[in-house]
């Protein structure tokens, strides 16, 4: 389910990233906090639910986001190494986030069946 999950966040992230831009952009700079909450998503399922797949998925969606900014000059956008680096802080927040808030689970769960046992 993880890993499934963050595929399709892959998917919608290479979509969001790659198609050229119609629009005018927003307030200068909020694509960084896009790109740092699309790779918090991108990785904390699998920090939640299977962090042994961490070992890869943390490498692979830091080469994903390099892919992109030098992919997205090939396609009407603009690679920043800025975006890269939003994108790996990103990445490590949620590998942050979701290895907190499985530990916190893991903790109350824990808690809740010494009480139903006593």
């Amino acid at each position: 389910m993880a890993l499934g999950l963050t595929l399709g966040l892959a998917f919608i992230i290479a979509i969001l990233t790659l198609l050229p831009v119609s629009a005018p952009q927003g307030i200068p700079g909020t694509d960084k906090a896009h790109h740092l909450l699309g790779f918090a998503a991108l990785t904390l399922p699998s920090a939640l639910l299977y962090p042994r797949s961490l070992a890869i998925v943390l490498p692979c969606s830091l080469l994903f986001g390099g892919a992109i900014e030098l992919i997205q000059p090939y396609v009407g956008r603009q690679g920043e190494f800025a975006d890269f680096f939003a994108d790996a802080v990103g990445a490590l927040l949620g590998v942050g986030v979701g290895s907190a808030l499985r530990t916190v689970t893991i903790a109350v769960v824990a808690r809740q069946r010494r009480r139903t046992c006593t």
